[in-house]
Parts: C-alpha cells; structure tokens; sequence
C-alpha cells in the first residue's frame, strides 16, 4: 500500500473527523502503522500500544493467559485488546466498554476490531457500567481519556471501591494515567494511597513515553 510506504517519509492522513467528546479523531499512517489520534495525543496503536504492552508484560503474559476475563475501560481504536488477541493469544472473554459509538465505527472499520469473536464492545460511560456490571474479573485495564484530560472519577475513592470490588482474587488493575504537571503527580500518589497495602500490591510505572504514568495494583486476597 503506498500510505503505508510513504508514512515512513511523512505521516499520511486518511481520515478526520469530530466525535462527541474529542475536537478531532484521526486516522493516520505513520512510520507504516495505522493509528488514531485525538487533538493533541496518541489514541490508540502507536505510543499507546507500546505504553499498555509494557504493562502487560509486567503483569506476565503467562499469568495473563490463564485469566478467565478482562474489562477494558476506554476502547478507542482497540490496541490493548489486539495486545491481549494477537501478541498473548488470550482466549478468554474481553468485554469492551467506549462512550463513544463513533470511535468503535471507526475502530471497527480501520482495525477490524468487530472481527475479535471474544470481545464484547458495550457503548457506555465507563463510571455508569461500572456502578451496573455484576460480573468480576481477573484484569481491568483502565485507559480513560478525552484528548489529554483525564476524568475526575477516576481518581475518586467510590469508583477505586468499586473497581477493587469488580476484582477477583489475585488480579490486577492496570491504569494508564498522564502526568503533565506537578498537580496530576499528587493526584496520582493520593490514587496510589487509597490502597491497602495489607490487600493490594502496587507497582507505579513512571515516565512510560515522556508524560504517561502506568499504575499496577494486584489484589493479594
């Protein structure tokens, strides 16, 4: 494909457009890999892939393989899910969630995400479906972002009550933040804080691609 050739050269534009929440979502061919990006950031493959796969790996490919299930909380273009298909061939259930239902057309069209038979996409706002689900499981990646912006709830103590509840035993969370100023760093160790060190063992990963933090937490019990 010549996009592709030419994008080593140049990024390649295929296409824009706005979403309800991002000024800007793209498509673009970059040193031969499709990506999406928002505005200002990396959205989905690219940067980001690399980020949650460094993450992956310290949970342990293997260990990830004989989980039973996975929530994916912020789905953009799908790169953690085609990760956890492709790169770990896991077989277990993945269930999806994107506020979205632009970006899963979009996704669905530019990286085949529809064609994963294990995965579930649920359009939702991923504080609601968390309040709803009954459903547990063994990891929950947590990838939330509106351009570069970063939701509050998240770093809020119900939902961090919440998602420890959803957690089976000895899984993990893991929770890709973006660290901008020394504010978003103190907000990142009062996250941190909110976990028992009795039941949870957490590992912060800092500086991953310049100005994202990746925060690993496993539920010892």
């Amino acid at each position: 494909m010549i996009h592709k050739i030419l994008s080593y050269l140049i990024p390649i534009n295929i296409h824009t457009e706005k979403s309800s929440l991002n000024k800007s979502i793209e498509i673009t061919w970059t040193n031969g890999e499709l990506v999406m990006d928002s505005e200002n950031t990396n959205y989905s493959y690219g940067s980001l892939q690399r980020i949650l796969r460094l993450g992956l790996k310290y949970i342990g490919f293997d260990r990830i393989n004989s989980m039973e299930n996975v929530l994916v909380l912020g789905v953009a273009g799908g790169s953690v899910i085609k990760t956890l298909v492709d790169e770990i061939k896991f077989g277990g259930k993945i269930t999806g969630v994107e506020m979205e239902p632009e970006i899963i057309e979009l996704a669905n069209k530019y990286f085949k995400l529809d064609e994963i038979p294990q995965l579930e996409i649920i359009i939702d706002d991923a504080f609601e479906f968390v309040l709803k689900t009954k459903e547990k499981y063994n990891l929950i990646i947590i990838d939330v972002f509106q351009d570069t912006h970063m939701p509050n709830f998240l770093f809020e103590s119900f939902f961090i009550n919440r998602i420890c509840f959803l957690l089976k035993s000895k899984g993990f969370v893991l929770f890709n933040t973006m660290l901008l100023d020394e504010k978003q760093n103190l907000r990142n160790s009062k996250f941190i804080s909110e976990f028992s060190p009795v039941d949870y063992s957490i590992k912060s990963i800092p500086r991953v691609e310049k100005h994202n933090e990746l925060i690993v937490v496993e539920k010892l019990v």
